[in-house]
């Protein structure tokens, strides 16, 4: 793992390379490459095992016995994924983790965080620190995807996810990490009416885009009586 990812990294941070090193040895760490749409965690396994994301993305999916998909969340490089099942080793996956492009993964073995190592790892407890960070933050991110789509609106929830992008990105253009499909998925709307009503927002001079870059215009004004 580079140095720069590994200081970006919740699971590793305010560690040196070497206790960086001595933590993935705990956690018998392995390397793995996926291709996009290669499932990592399956929904309805079981796994003792959590995720950290060295390159591309994964996305944690949702699908009902139907074949309805909703995206839940989408782990960035240096993110963890699947901590929770890792820690709850007998209690079956509810969610399935994918690789949303070509995607390099570390596989920790997350149970060993639960027990101290037989060498007595000195930084065991800053391991525990960070990943109720991780949890935190995965808290948090879930509760975004709440208020997303708390709307009734494919503009409302539109405007609610592109408003809190441009506010973690600290500018009004920026890319996020779904295609038109995937963003559908996430937020709970049909792609088809999805594109439609993104393309009434641009018409409107709302929004600008192309692909996965957005631009936004707040002076244009927030949600208009056209929503869907």
């Amino acid at each position: 793992m580079d140095e720069k990812l590994w200081q970006n990294s919740v699971l590793f941070r305010g560690t040196s390379a070497d206790q960086m090193q001595h933590m993935l040895d705990c956690l018998q760490a392995k390397r793995r490459m996926y291709e996009k749409g290669a499932v990592i965690f399956c929904a309805g396994e079981t796994t003792n095992t959590m995720g950290l994301v060295l390159s591309g993305s994964v996305n944690i999916e949702f699908d009902d016995m139907w074949g309805n998909k909703t995206i839940l969340d989408n782990a960035a490089a240096g993110q963890v994924f699947a901590e929770t099942y890792a820690c709850l080793p007998d209690e079956p996956m509810l969610v399935s983790a994918v690789a949303a492009e070509r995607t390099e993964v570390l596989l920790l073995r997350g149970d060993r965080l639960l027990h101290p190592c037989e060498s007595a790892c000195p930084h065991h407890e800053r391991l525990i620190r960070n990943m109720l960070r991780a949890a935190a933050q995965k808290n948090l991110v879930l509760s975004r995807r709440m208020f997303h789509i708390s709307s009734k609106t494919i503009r409302g929830r539109l405007l609610s996810y592109l408003s809190e992008q441009a506010i973690l990105h600290g500018a009004a253009c920026f890319a996020i990490p779904f295609d038109r499909q995937q963003l559908a998925d996430y937020l709970g709307v049909d792609r088809s009416a999805l594109s439609a009503e993104m393309g009434r927002m641009r018409d409107e001079g709302l929004i600008s885009f192309h692909k996965n870059r957005f631009s936004l215009r707040p002076d244009m004004g927030g949600e208009q009586p056209s929503g869907r």
